[in-house]
């Protein structure tokens, strides 16, 4: 089942970016940013690949993926603001949304304030989760989307620049592995296992 999941949505990821662009780069970091656990740690280096092949410009695949940060966590700030915390823990594990994904966010951000969602930016897990207790706690919106752009745009840019540099070195990386492009699927495939997996079982155990 889980392979199916992997799949799928890898297929998705590579087919809506391919397909619209920046626009679909915006799209993607907004669902991710509306609490629904779509990898950034796939969708920006696919991005940066994209760079590498002339496609698009880095500063612009970090500035489409902060915006789309933005947007869709004003969807999540706005569920949290409205009193939303019983509609998510019924519904959320349909998104793969557990309730220790939860007390995580509610627990950075009432440990080191609203600087959390500037770093919770930048912290796997955390990042797309954190917009919904800042809603609970009716952050000043204009600070929620100050930082939620600045804190996303070093992450969208830093994954960016990774895929970048992947693809810069796919030849000299290809010398001394064969069927380079075999094993970086292998570990994408893996790595992205063991993120649906890690969500898969906190729902089931919630």
């Amino acid at each position: 089942m889980v392979e199916k999941i992997v799949s799928l949505l890898a297929g998705f990821i590579i087919a809506t970016i391919s397909t619209l662009g920046y626009g679909g780069i915006a799209l993607l970091m907004a669902i991710e940013s509306a609490c629904i656990p779509l990898p950034s740690e796939i969708i920006m280096p696919f991005s940066g690949y994209l760079v590498f092949t002339g496609a698009m410009m880095l500063w612009a695949v970090a500035l489409a993926g902060a915006v789309g940060c933005v947007l869709g966590s004003l969807v999540a700030y706005w569920v949290g603001a409205k009193g939303g915390r019983p509609l998510v823990e019924k519904y959320g594990k349909y998104v793969l949304i557990s309730h220790r994904d939860l007390q995580l966010a509610d627990r950075w951000f009432r440990n080191h304030g609203e600087i959390t969602i500037f770093i919770g930016r930048l912290l796997p897990v955390v990042r797309t989760f954190i917009a919904f207790p800042a809603g609970v706690a009716h952050m000043n919106l204009w600070r929620f989307n100050l930082y939620t752009f600045v804190g996303s745009f070093i992450w969208c840019y830093a994954l960016g620049w990774i895929g970048l540099k992947l693809g810069e070195h796919w030849n000299t990386l290809g010398t001394y592995f064969h069927q380079f492009d075999a094993i970086i699927g292998v570990v994408l495939v893996a790595g992205f296992s063991w993120y649906v997996w890690r969500h898969l079982k906190h729902v089931r155990m919630d």
